[in-house]
């Protein structure tokens, strides 16, 4: 079924998505398929819905929106597993769509009264939701009716730019796991957060383009794009600076400047060498209950023209250790009372829920929620987070990036793989 399913999607659209899933699928006993993607904010879970007959998954109309908080179709989103719904015994499951580690949404399966969810069951559903996700992140870039549907308002232009440019707001690894947060969904100027994996190294950027307006969107663009190329032609912490600075003068003089932070991860070694410019350092928490805000040097933000360079810290992680990354929106944005959120607030939020369990993706999606609800639902300056656990010297195993990242129970290898920096053996003759 997944062969031929893959077979018909080379040349269909996001909108032929569903029925041809809700074909292909119920010539293996799955007769009701429904895909529902999350919105930007991923508050709520959005129908994206066929056309053809059987496209509903049942009698009933399906709802077109479902919340996150409190329904059985978030409790699968926001944990990763297979939840059964209230009408289980007639076959109906919820499944969550997973590009990697990046969540989507969730498929609704149901089946013939009587179905049981054994292994088999399940994984033949994780494989389905699977193939669904990357389906639809292979069509989601050219399609504007997914934009219109995982958007619950209007998106300023500047907001527009920076969703394009950014990397998926979840990425792991056996030895890292890097998510992310950005508030003001909507309205979002001029934060922007990047990270790739070169070998061994974990490079990891976070921008903070000075004013509200489009020309600071421009600005943050511009800054990822001359990082991005210096570091794909040669990388260095202080030629990337350099880069960013250069490729700001140059297109505006000194009138605009972007605060940035700058890392590069051994994630072998857990060697973290970074610097700061204008920008708040980052924090570690460490063992889940100690915040550890590391320290370097000052310099100027990017685009002063001031001559001043950066220098460079460098700090140990132990394993276990996440490193945050944070722009001032999320620690010095006041409310209505005058009180920030502050540091302390951000860090406090993150040590109490690491006992919980949750998915890393989750407890930042709370913590965003939490930051949102303290301010009144209304920010004023951009609010962005940009998390990284490191394993330490030994990878992780499986069933610990499962737990990290939300992704159903064993969806990967059952032992680690070979480190893809690591030389292949060669067979002895």
């Amino acid at each position: 079924m997944l062969g031929d399913l893959i077979a018909a999607s080379h040349v269909i659209t996001l909108e032929q998505l569903p029925d041809l899933v809700v074909k292909h699928a119920a010539r293996v006993g799955w007769p009701g398929v429904l895909l529902y993607l999350a919105d930007l904010q991923q508050d709520a879970l959005c129908l994206l819905a066929g056309r053809g007959p059987g496209a509903g998954g049942g009698a009933e109309a399906p709802p077109e929106v479902v919340r996150v908080e409190g329904t059985l179709a978030g409790r699968a989103f926001q944990t990763g597993g297979i939840v059964g719904g209230p009408t289980s015994e007639a076959g109906q499951w919820w499944v969550p769509l997973l590009d990697g580690t990046e969540r989507l949404g969730v498929l609704r399966a149901s089946a013939a009264p009587g179905t049981e969810m054994d292994s088999q069951a399940a994984q033949d559903l994780r494989n389905l939701a699977g193939l669904v996700a990357l389906m639809i992140v292979s069509k989601r870039g050219v399609s504007d009716t997914y934009a219109g549907l995982v958007r619950r308002r209007r998106m300023n232009v500047a907001a527009e730019m920076e969703w394009r440019i950014m990397p998926p707001r979840t990425f792991a690894t056996d030895r890292v796991l890097i998510s992310a947060v950005m508030e003001p969904a909507y309205e979002v100027s001029g934060d922007v957060f990047d990270y790739a994996i070169a070998e061994e190294t974990v490079h990891l950027a976070l921008f903070d383009a000075m004013g509200h307006d489009t020309a600071a969107g421009l600005t943050a663009n511009l800054a990822v794009a001359a990082s991005r190329n210096r570091r794909r032609q040669s990388p260095g912490i202080l030629e990337i600076a350099q880069a960013v600075e250069r490729a700001l003068v140059e297109q505006f003089g000194s009138s605009r400047y972007a605060t940035g932070l700058l890392a590069e991860l051994n994630s072998a070694t857990g060697l973290l060498t970074w610097t700061s410019l204008g920008h708040p350092p980052p924090v570690i928490i460490r063992k889940g209950r100690t915040a550890i805000s590391l320290t370097c040097p000052p310099a100027p933000p990017m685009g002063t023209d001031l001559g001043i360079l950066p220098t460079l810290s460098r700090d140990q992680l132990e394993p276990g250790d996440r490193l945050l990354l944070y722009t001032d929106g999320i620690t010095e944005a006041r409310n209505r009372e005058g009180r920030e959120f502050g540091l302390a607030g951000f860090t406090d939020f993150l040590i109490q829920h690491h006992a919980d369990g949750l998915p890393v993706p989750e407890t930042l999606r709370r913590l965003i929620r939490r930051h949102l609800s303290y301010h009144d639902g209304r920010l004023g300056d951009d609010a962005t987070v940009l998390l990284l656990e490191w394993s330490g010297p030994t990878p992780y195993r499986p069933a610990r990036v499962e737990a990290l990242a939300g992704l159903p129970e064993h969806t990967t290898a059952d032992t680690p793989l070979t480190s893809p920096w690591a030389t292949p053996a060669r067979d002895v003759l």
